[in-house]
């Protein structure tokens, strides 16, 4: 069949408009069909941008009680570090002065985290030889730190002999 020129435009030109069927979508629903899936869904759906933005907030809060609790345990850290320096210097106190150590003593000590009780007790130590012979002037020294931490009562507790000939 031979076509001439005028048939061939009339070919070419806009297609005739099929009356919509009902149920099969407009135009560009047939087009998006026909379309592979890479290209249809280039796109995050709202459900998965927001189940992302939960998952990232969640993170950040777990991430806020890490750090949280790391400022707490380097607080308590420290502030046992004062305890033991205080426990460590009345110590020595006790070792470097002369005569027999007080039977009881108790001061208290301000320090950045609140006041820290010192109580300090001293009993004979009644330590014997294998043979049973007593050994004199020898003193056990209890010395006794309390302060509370966060409204909680804490303490800590060094013993240790001192010698002191009478």
């Amino acid at each position: 069949m031979r076509f001439d020129d005028v048939s061939l435009k009339r070919l070419s030109g806009t297609p005739l408009k099929r009356a919509r069927q009902p149920g099969r979508g407009n135009a560009s629903t047939r087009q998006l069909r026909k379309l592979s899936p890479a290209i249809r869904f280039n796109g995050f759906a709202l459900y998965e941008v927001l189940l992302g933005i939960t998952i990232f907030a969640l993170g950040v809060i777990a991430l806020g009680h890490a750090v949280e609790n790391c400022l707490n345990a380097s607080t308590i850290n420290a502030e046992e570090g004062v305890v033991r320096q205080i426990l460590s210097n009345r110590m020595a106190e006790v070792q470097a002065t002369k005569g027999a150590p007080e039977d009881s003593k108790e001061f208290k000590i301000d320090t950045n985290y609140g006041g820290i009780k010192v109580v300090q007790k001293a009993t004979a130590a009644e330590l014997t030889e294998p043979d049973n012979t007593l050994l004199n002037d020898i003193y056990l020294v209890t010395l006794t730190a309390q302060w509370k931490q966060g409204g909680v009562p804490q303490s800590k507790q060094v013993k240790f002999y001192v010698y002191r000939p009478g």
